[in-house]
């Protein structure tokens, strides 16, 4: 059997949070379908939060429409209280993103809350979600390294991961490197703990992996992660991206960065090369967005194409 990796998608949401002047809604829509057409079948399409607090995110219940519209597309949208969660099942997502970071300065500086005040709230959240019939992902922000307390002890972010798989049985959790200061030897044994620890009942893998670019060693990292098993990722195409409540982190890791490793280690992907560089070079061409990864400038890698 051919070795298989999920790529989630997430330049519609991550990707575009963060950047200054509102992205008009056709822009994202396009780059959704862009991406979809590529091969990308697992998205992160937007995010039901405050339009005060990311007006970027202004329009989620727009973009998600017209996402829902894609054949085959699994979409997901992040939500980070009853509310948001409400409108993400109400508008018809398919899977809703929670998430909480595993340190208490990250978590006060993303959602003005404790981190038991976020679990509370979170756990009951997985409850409705999962008799509402929507898959769950449950991500842990700075399971890595945090922007105010620094390298995190691997322990602490794994109590944590197990407080969260047992939620549900089958909820999926993503380890998130949300500065992109991990090291791979980090990624390769806190992810293989968790994957080895924690599958789904049926014996598969319930956990993924996120991962940024900030110090160049987003690709490492993925691969650590893939090593230890995890065959979830989580990419921008363009590279874009950045947590406007994490200090100097900046994209995630590229879409096409991550499809050229897994191309050249024989594992399937789903994705049409020549058709991901059409969508990570519109990702990477949108105004106010600083875009990374390598491959876009690669001649040989568009010449592949």
């Amino acid at each position: 059997m051919t070795a298989r990796v999920s790529i989630s998608e997430v330049s519609p949401r991550d990707g575009l949070q963060s950047i200054g002047a509102f992205v008009p809604t056709e822009t994202k829509v396009a780059l959704v379908r862009a991406l979809h057409d590529a091969g990308l079948r697992r998205m992160e399409v937007g995010s039901f939060v405050s339009p005060r607090a990311v007006p970027q995110m202004a329009d989620t219940g727009e973009v998600l429409k017209a996402a829902l519209a894609l054949p085959g597309l699994e979409c997901t949208v992040l939500a980070p209280n009853r509310r948001g969660f409400e409108a993400a099942r109400d508008a018809g997502a398919h899977r809703v993103g929670l998430f909480m970071s595993v340190t208490e300065s990250h978590n006060k500086a993303n959602v003005n809350r404790s981190c038991a005040e976020s679990f509370a709230d979170l756990s009951a959240i997985v409850r409705d979600a999962v008799a509402a019939g929507m898959k769950v992902r449950f991500n842990l922000s700075c399971c890595f390294h945090c922007p105010f307390e620094g390298v995190v002890p691997e322990r602490d972010a794994l109590d944590w991961v197990e407080r969260a798989v047992a939620l549900d049985p089958w909820m999926e959790v993503a380890i998130c490197d949300t500065t992109g200061n991990a090291a791979p030897d980090q990624v390769a044994r806190v992810v293989g703990h968790a994957v080895r620890t924690w599958p789904a009942p049926d014996g598969s893998n319930r956990i993924a992996f996120h991962g940024h670019d900030t110090y160049g060693m987003g690709v490492a990292n993925v691969a650590a992660a893939w090593n230890a098993e995890c065959d979830v990722v989580d990419s921008a195409a363009g590279g874009l991206g950045g947590c406007p409540f994490a200090p100097g982190a900046t994209g995630n890791v590229a879409t096409e960065d991550v499809a050229w490793l897994f191309r050249r280690m024989g594992v399937e992907t789903g994705v049409d090369w020549s058709r991901l560089l059409v969508a990570a070079d519109l990702a990477a061409g949108v105004p106010g967005g600083v875009p990374g990864g390598r491959m876009r400038a690669v001649p040989a890698a568009r010449k592949a194409a």
